[in-house]
């Protein structure tokens, strides 16, 4: 089929189709004796995959993910596709946890948060994000940390509580603003409503993005044995 043909099959442009084939997402075109490119079923189930994989996890993991399995890098292909599932099991116990958080915003907190006080290295590790996103966050007035004698910032449990949260919004592209708002509802009494809506709000976009998931490992399973039949 023609460049036109295969990027009309999938409703991206011809410059695009141009460009994956370059980036290596899609394997080479067969060129004619006119220089012009032709592409195959190959070629479509390929990029059916990779705009699956778009969708539900993001440009840059599913370019990897499609180069590593042009490249014949079969097991970094996997392992990436595992991160994205794992990714959203990490997910699911935030939203969990901070949903049980926020039911008991004027009872004993969770157990895995009730006697925290922990450094600014520590809690980035626990977050997976670093010192310096902490910080702006407190600018933000997202987070407003503790200081021990020695001038360093410790963060209690609800420090650790506001951080869970801000961290799960952050990644649902919530605004720092939005978030501080957020943040500010729950700490007052009763007043955990709008930070109940975002987490469920995320809930069902994990529950979308598994759906996602599952539809693009089924159309990168099947380019998977095109390839194969190919060999």
């Amino acid at each position: 089929m023609r460049p036109v043909d295969l990027a009309r099959a999938v409703a991206v442009s011809q410059q695009a189709v141009r460009n994956y084939e370059e980036a290596g997402i899609l394997p080479p075109a067969t060129r004619l004796a006119n220089g012009y490119r032709r592409y195959s079923e190959l070629h479509l189930a390929a990029l059916e995959a990779f705009v699956a994989l778009v969708s539900a996890i993001g440009h840059g993991p599913a370019r990897e993910i499609m180069v590593a399995f042009n490249m014949g890098e079969t097991t970094r292909a996997l392992e990436a596709l595992d991160r994205a599932h794992a990714q959203l099991l990490v997910d699911r116990d935030a939203v969990r946890m901070l949903d049980d958080t926020l039911g008991h915003v004027h009872q004993d907190p969770p157990p895995s948060i009730r006697y925290c006080s922990l450094s600014a290295g520590e809690l980035a590790r626990r977050l997976g994000v670093t010192t310096t996103a902490l910080r702006g966050w407190e600018r933000a007035g997202v987070l407003s940390p503790m200081r021990d004698k020695s001038g360093h910032r410790r963060y209690g449990r609800q420090d650790v509580h506001d951080a869970e949260l801000a961290h799960l919004l952050r990644r649902a592209n919530y605004r720092l603003d939005q978030i501080a708002a957020v943040i500010r509802e729950t700490r007052a009494a009763g007043g955990s409503a709008e930070a109940h809506r975002a987490v469920r709000a995320w809930a069902q976009r994990i529950n979308q993005n598994s759906r996602s998931l599952l539809t693009a490992s089924a159309a990168l399973s099947a380019y998977l044995t095109h390839q194969e039949s190919q060999r």
